[in-house]
């Protein structure tokens, strides 16, 4: 058969017109941006003079603007108990992310906690992975809900019966708020910011101290082998006081740099602290050989590149770092609450 080749031309012309347009409306433009973060500045709300600012991140920046509507509900009543900057948040174009604040109102009827619920609402624009909710907890300033002498919009701890030395909250004693025993692979694992990573070097415990003024002078830890050996990985030198709520970290080694929030530093005096990824059991001693804390990292994961916290800190259980919507994406926080601010 004699094929027309002026015909012949025209197809391919028109094969490769096609095939450009499927290619350009494959583009990344096309794809809608993810939001990966949804987030408040703190979960409690003083009712006298309190503000939050609520946060919404994307992975990358915006290529148009982007409205985010907000359902706000709860027992908290709206003008009465708080005022919000908008029901919506707007990402900017050219930017990958977006605030609105929401602030108390002082009163002075006794109403004890109530509750701010803010839900997000997805839109055609914007990619949203998970159901996303912020819970917040209003504290008046007029009653005293757990009856301990502090006022809800002062205690740090409104529904829990506490001391009035510690800002309402009970003591919990000597404990670990955070650990870090397998450091990721390249310099994101500096957990001791002295600019090298290193395995032991950036492996840490970090300790808060949850009541009076405590010497640790003499206190040991050891790791399984270490205990088994009666050898310690580090014993805390003469004159160690850990401050009320204060909070004392212990590195493998190095020269820990940067800003720790006035927490107590210090290396391990064995040159490592040598937590086994695959389990290990972190004991501490006092001076008389009495055991004050344990952690059996067991049923933690194997190889999670980051630290181990707890969450909500100093009281809740141990989850993996970035894995905490408030932490942003950081895989640890020596010295600090886990949403980068001071204990």
């Amino acid at each position: 058969m004699k094929i027309n080749t002026s015909t012949l031309v025209h197809f391919r012309l028109l094969s490769i017109v096609v095939f450009s347009a499927l290619f350009a409306s494959c583009t990344t433009d096309d794809i809608a941006p993810t939001l990966i973060e949804f987030s408040a500045s703190q979960s409690n709300l003083n009712e006298n003079g309190g503000s939050i600012t609520i946060t919404a991140k994307l992975n990358g920046l915006a290529s148009e603007q982007i409205i985010i509507p907000l359902t706000i509900t709860g027992t908290a009543s709206p003008s009465a108990d708080y005022t919000v900057s908008s029901n919506q948040v707007i990402i900017n174009k050219g930017s990958d992310t977006g605030e609105i604040s929401i602030n108390a109102v002082d009163d002075t009827e006794i109403e004890g906690i109530e509750i701010i619920d803010i839900t997000l609402t997805t839109t055609g624009n914007l990619v949203v992975v998970e159901d996303y909710q912020i819970s917040i907890q209003l504290l008046d300033d007029d009653s005293d809900t757990d009856n301990d002498g502090v006022s809800d919009s002062e205690d740090d701890c409104p529904t829990i019966p506490g001391e009035i030395a510690n800002n309402g909250c009970p003591y919990l004693g000597f404990l670990i708020n955070e650990v870090l025993y397998d450091p990721a692979g390249d310099l994101t694992g500096d957990a001791n910011g002295d600019g090298v990573r290193d395995a032991n070097d950036d492996e840490f415990i970090e300790f808060y101290n949850s009541g009076p003024a405590l010497d640790i002078s003499g206190y040991k830890i050891y790791d399984a082998t270490a205990l088994t050996n009666n050898v310690p990985r580090h014993v805390f030198p003469s004159g160690t006081i850990v401050p009320a709520n204060g909070v004392v970290i212990v590195f493998g080694g190095g020269t820990p740099t940067g800003n720790f929030s006035g927490a107590i530093v210090q290396t391990a005096s064995d040159g490592q602290i040598n937590i086994s990824n695959a389990g290990d059991i972190i004991t501490v001693e006092d001076a008389l050989g009495n055991v004050v804390v344990t952690l059996d990292i067991a049923p933690f994961s194997a190889n999670p590149d980051e630290s181990y916290t707890r969450n909500p800190d100093i009281v809740g259980d141990f989850v993996q770092h970035s894995s905490i919507a408030e932490a942003s994406g950081a895989l640890f926080s020596p010295g600090k609450k886990v949403n980068g601010t001071s204990f």
